[in-house]
């Protein structure tokens, strides 16, 4: 499957930004999603995860409460609302899809990789 993410930009803290990951051609409605992000100098690192009935989430510790991932009712969407942004949320944002349930948290629990989204968080 190929993913597209967008939805990136330039935010101030305590803003917002809406992620989206659309797949061409096919729904994304068999495949466990996950958002990963990688700031400069660092590794990619992960950031929520929805399984593939969307019944089940999971996000890393220091978004969760301000984060949200979900799919789309068009079945080839899932997006990650992000509230209340701080300059540490600054990197590029992932999608990634596995088939299979989900809810993995390392980049290896997945097949497929979109090219990534830049978010910048000001100070």
């Amino acid at each position: 499957v190929q993913l597209q993410a967008s939805g990136g930009g330039l935010v101030q803290a305590g803003g917002s930004l809406r992620l989206s990951c659309a797949a061409s051609g096919r729904t994304l409605d068999t495949y466990g999603m996950g958002w990963f992000r990688q700031a400069p100098g660092k590794e990619r690192e992960f950031v929520a995860a929805i399984s593939r009935t969307g019944g089940s989430t999971y996000y890393e510790d220091s978004v969760a409460g301000r984060f949200t991932i979900s799919r789309g009712n068009a079945k080839n969407t899932v997006y990650l609302q992000m509230n209340s942004l701080k300059p540490e949320d600054t990197g590029v944002y992932y999608c990634a899809a596995v088939r299979a349930y989900g809810l993995g948290s390392q980049p290896y629990d997945y097949e497929f990789w979109g090219q990534g989204t830049q978010v910048t968080v000001s100070s």
